[in-house]
């Protein structure tokens, strides 16, 4: 097994746990992030390493954690832009933090971007099938109309009749998606 391969099998059992801890309690343990962020990191780190045989160590290291900074702070922005929005949790901000640091920023964005589009596509079957879409569809309408109109004809939407989805299984989708893509890369 390559040592990209070994970089996906541990990112597919960490999303794996994560989508389970996610699904079953709506929260992701900074424990599981850090332990996930230092695993992650040392195998991308050594992933340079191997692939970067007889080059100077000291280039090899600093290019290696600028990968990680670059994926760390990439995949970062955006989540961190909707926590602030209050549309995203801030488990979730840190879990696409820790899977650009551990992939680097090209496969890390790869990851993040298939995490969305796959939560874009479930969250409207899971609605449906707990016959709350329309009442979703009339808030998220009001949430995105609001800010243009006169604060008269404003319609505020309460906090508890908004949905909140975990996001970890879309995750481990993506990171298991994104392993196959790269699989044969390896």
């Amino acid at each position: 097994m390559s040592i990209l391969q070994w970089v996906l099998s541990g990112l597919a059992l960490f999303t794996l746990v994560v989508g389970v801890v996610d699904a079953r309690t709506g929260h992701i343990p900074n424990r599981l992030l850090l332990g996930g962020l230092v695993t992650g990191v040392i195998l991308h780190v050594a992933s340079y390493f191997v692939l970067r045989v007889g080059q100077p160590m000291g280039q090899t290291l600093a290019a290696s954690l600028l990968s990680v900074l670059a994926g760390l702070v990439l995949c970062g922005v955006v989540p961190l832009l909707l926590f602030r929005l209050n549309a995203m949790g801030g488990g979730d901000v840190k879990l696409l933090a820790v899977i650009g640091a551990s992939l680097g920023p090209f496969v890390g964005m790869e990851t993040e971007l298939y995490s969305f589009v796959l939560l874009a596509l479930f969250a409207p079957a899971r609605l449906a099938y707990q016959g709350q879409l329309l009442r979703s569809l009339g808030n998220s309408a009001a949430l995105l109309v609001n800010p243009f109109l006169p604060k008269l004809r404003r319609r505020e939407v309460p906090r508890e009749l908004l949905t909140a989805l975990p996001f970890g299984p879309a995750v481990f989708v993506a990171a298991i998606l994104v392993a196959f893509l790269h699989w044969r890369q390896a």
